[in-house]
This record gives C-alpha cells, sequence and structure tokens, in this order.
C-alpha cells in the first residue's frame, strides 16, 4: 500500500511507556494506514503488546502503567474521547489467549450489539455473521446456546474475533493470536484477516514472522522497546531492510 495516496487511520507520535521504571516503548512514532494489514514484529519485551494496550488505553486499567506522547485515531487523540465505550467500540482487541465472557456462544457474540439497543431478528443476523466471519459458524451453529467457555482453545480464539467483530469496529488490534490456535485453524483465521482488510484497518502483533510475510502490507520492527524499522513488508523481508537489526531478526539469526 503507497504511504503517499493511503488514508491515515492511526498516527503514533513519540509515545512513550512506562511501568514504574521500566520502560517498555521509548519515542515510537509511526502511521496506520486505512484497510491495511499492519504487521508488528520483535523478540519478547519489545514493546509490541503494550503499543496495542496504549491505542485502546488500556493504561487506565493498569495503576503502574504511565503513558506520554500522542496517538491518533482518524486524526483525535485518543486521550481526549470522554466516552471510552464509544472508542473501544471503534478500536477492537483481541489478546493471545483467548476470555470468553461466561455466557453462551450465542451470547457472546450478541452482548455488545444488545447494548447498543439491537434484539430479535436483527441480532440473530449479527450473532450468525460474525461467527461467519470469523469461521466458527459451521462448528457451532446447533448449539448456539452451549456455553463458550466449552469450546476449544482454537474455536474459542474465534469466538473472541467475533466478539470483537460484533462492535463493527474500525480498526481491529490482534496480540499474537496463533499462540492458542493449531495450524489449521491459524491458516483459517488469516483467510478472514485478509477479507477484513476491506471492511477495516488491522494490527497484527505476531511472534511468528513468516505470519507477517504472508498477511501484512507494511510491518513494523520492534527491538527494545524501540521502533527500528517500519515498511513495505515485502522489502524488510527481501534484505532491503534499512536496518540490518531487521534482516538479521527476520532471517532468524536472533530471537
Amino acid at each position: 500500500m503507497a504511504a503517499t495516496t493511503a488514508t491515515e487511520k492511526l498516527k503514533v507520535r513519540d509515545l512513550t511507556i512506562r511501568y514504574g521504571d521500566t520502560v517498555a516503548l521509548n519515542g515510537a512514532s509511526l502511521e496506520v494506514y486505512e484497510n491495511e494489514i499492519f504487521g508488528v514484529i520483535g523478540p519478547a519485551n519489545s514493546g509490541k503488546t503494550s503499543f496495542l494496550r496504549a491505542i485502546n488505553r488500556m493504561d487506565e486499567m493498569t495503576s503502574n502503567m504511565h503513558v506520554s506522547g500522542e496517538v491518533l485515531f482518524n486524526g483525535k487523540d485518543v486521550s481526549q474521547w470522554r466516552n471510552l465505550y464509544a472508542l473501544r467500540s471503534r478500536i477492537g482487541v483481541v489478546f493471545p489467549l483467548p476470555v470468553g465472557l461466561p455466557m453462551s456462544i450465542y451470547e457472546n457474540v450478541a452482548f455488545a450489539p444488545k447494548l447498543r439497543g439491537v434484539r430479535g431478528a436483527e441480532l440473530d443476523e449479527i450473532v450468525e455473521r460474525c461467527l461467519t466471519r470469523a469461521a466458527l459458524w459451521d462448528e457451532v451453529k446447533d448449539r448456539l446456546k452451549s456455553l463458550g467457555s466449552l469450546l476449544s482453545g482454537g474455536q474459542q480464539q474465534r469466538l473472541t474475533i467475533a466478539r470483537a467483530l460484533s462492535q463493527e469496529p474500525e480498526l481491529l488490534l490482534l496480540d499474537e493470536f496463533s499462540i492458542a490456535v493449531d495450524p489449521v485453524t491459524t491458516m483459517r483465521i488469516e483467510d478472514v484477516l485478509k477479507e477484513l482488510k476491506e471492511e477495516m484497518t488491522i494490527i497484527l502483533v505476531t511472534n511468528l514472522v513468516q505470519q507477517a510475510r504472508r498477511l501484512a502490507d507494511r510491518t513494523a520492527f520492534f527491538l527494545n522497546g524501540e521502533v527500528v524499522e517500519v515498511g513495505d513488508t515485502a522489502e524488510l523481508f527481501t534484505r532491503n531492510a534499512q536496518d540490518q537489526r531487521t534482516t538479521d531478526y527476520v532471517e532468524g539469526r536472533f530471537g
């Protein structure tokens, strides 16, 4: 995706994140464009998850997490949103280990639409559509009243994605979803993500370098709390990275 013609969905300026005296991310600046999959790669403890948490204002749920700098979503700093629920309905997030609500499969997906006042046939349509988009409908359509917690790990992860989609987000944050998912299901979800980017922007944090190579239009490489490089994924993975550390990482020399 050409940066010169794309519209910015998210702009990060000098973002620094601290947990007490520990700096998790230092002075990060980057842009994410509409209808792209933006990959974020890097070894453990490089600031990737903290980056996602700042986008969704999860610092307000963590007493020792301090965020400075700017995160502009559609041109407006997320810190200026007075209605946090409205912000999070537009920025969905899926973390590595699925956490289903203690209710049925149907109610897990219907929860957010119900809060918007949706009922009846329209609600049924939303649940079916979201489960279908998450590649789960065919497996659960005959047991929608069953507890979501009884699903397998991979199914629960897809249920979490369906629940995020039920909020109709503009920006979807995915944090290493493959951890709890088998390889076959991973490939199914990857196919779903390729389709979803026609409707929304996706930021994909992944510990699988080849997954970023398969999915991401552009990729950022994080290392030790620094954004080392951001660029076209094909360029980063074909020895055209600007920083040797990026090349070393994608070629498996460390990490």
